[in-house]
């Protein structure tokens, strides 16, 4: 989840441009209905909100605020309710939006009341696997509630710096610092990792949300017919994220350093296209092979919705749950809306292009309760 969800983007293939398999030993299941998961993968989170909490060891909820003309979202707009879920009433989490007509008691950054959203995330971080989420978006009466962006991603993130005379070039000391992902001023190494699965909402509009891909500095924002599924009802969304390791031609042992179980690119003549910031793993003497992100393939309701094969992450990422407000929304002329999620169970696979142990803080929050901003 990001500021600006669409901008000009210019396309590198990852894998296809390498023109090799990946190493791994397994493919991804065709599209049509998800198949078997693989004999390896281990459900790892389990959640139906039975217990009648929000676990604060699984989950956090945020008070944080991004993108332009909204105010966050915080944590009083995350909470357990009722509600029928295929016939039966039970527990789901709710996370509500305030509109541009509210005028409670709830604020968010500067106390603003307006265009204020919540957004639950996991402790845990995950990597290839399976994710399968059951989200209903408003309500029967208002199943599209415009201005809102209802979301399910995953995100991961970690700055690396180095001082600013030493940003143009790669640091032995600090074998992370890569000086093509320099993002908030010189010196400043950023990673990211993200899927979006999906984003809806974008310009008031539900039928083709966006299922957007981000790999470090690269991004690429694709949009699916979701068929509908933005209709006041609950529906499963599948995503099933793929990672293998793909071949690198070229790299010497000297062009690399080892850090956190991982080798880094430290040369500025290995092509960035061929690995984007991501680290490799070592295959023999002068061989290497990137830990490669390959597919996201999606479906709704056991419904095949479309894939990414394009600046797929591999590095891990918490998930995140919830709805915010952002300008490129458009305008919310209502006062609450609200997004509900029921049963949430992600299988991980441990595919060998995995990347864990790197991304591993939460979120932060950039606000207090008192709608001012954080100093850090």
């Amino acid at each position: 989840m990001k500021a600006s969800a669409v901008g000009s983007i210019i396309i590198f293939l990852s894998v296809p441009v390498l023109g090799v398999e990946p190493a791994s030993s397994e493919k991804p299941g065709k599209p049509g209905k998800p198949g078997l998961l693989p004999p390896k993968a281990k459900l790892v989170l389990d959640e139906d909100w039975s217990s009648g909490k929000i676990d604060p060891k699984r989950w956090y909820a945020l008070r944080k605020k991004w993108g332009q003309d909204n105010f966050g979202v915080v944590p009083e707009n995350v909470a357990l309710v009722r509600d029928v879920v295929g016939g039966k009433r039970q527990r789901v989490l709710r996370c509500e939006a305030h509109g541009d007509q509210y005028a409670g008691p709830i604020t968010g950054q500067w106390k603003r009341k307006k265009r204020v959203g919540g957004v639950l995330v996991s402790r845990q971080h995950f990597a290839s696997g399976r994710f399968e989420v059951m989200m209903k978006i408003g309500s029967a009466a208002n199943p599209r509630p415009k201005g809102i962006v209802p979301a399910i991603w995953t995100y991961g993130y970690r700055a690396v710096s180095v001082p600013a005379k030493l940003s143009d070039n790669f640091s032995r000391g600090e074998p992370l610092y890569h000086p093509y992902l320099q993002k908030w001023g010189k010196g400043q190494a950023f990673y990211w990792s993200e899927l979006d699965f999906p984003e809806y909402g974008k310009g008031g509009k539900f039928d083709r949300p966006m299922y957007n891909t981000f790999l470090n500095s690269k991004h690429l924002p694709l949009t699916f017919d979701v068929h509908g599924a933005a209709d006041g009802r609950y529906h499963t969304y599948t995503t099933e994220w793929r990672t293998g390791l793909v071949p690198i031609k070229g790299v010497k042992d000297s062009q690399v350093a080892k850090a956190k179980g991982f080798y880094w690119i430290q040369d500025k003549a290995v092509d960035f296209g061929l690995y984007f910031g991501n680290p490799l793993k070592r295959l023999g003497r002068d061989r290497y092979a990137v830990c490669s992100g390959l597919t996201a393939r999606h479906w709704i309701d056991n419904r095949f919705i479309g894939e990414n094969t394009v600046f797929v992450p591999s590095m891990s990422g918490q998930l995140n749950l919830g709805v915010w407000l952002p300008k490129w929304a458009g305008p919310a002329p209502w006062k609450t809306a609200a997004v509900y999620f029921a049963r949430i169970r992600v299988w991980q696979y441990d595919d060998p292009g995995d990347v864990l142990g790197i991304l591993t803080e939460d979120i932060t929050d950039n606000f207090g309760k008192d709608g001012q901003p954080l100093r850090r």
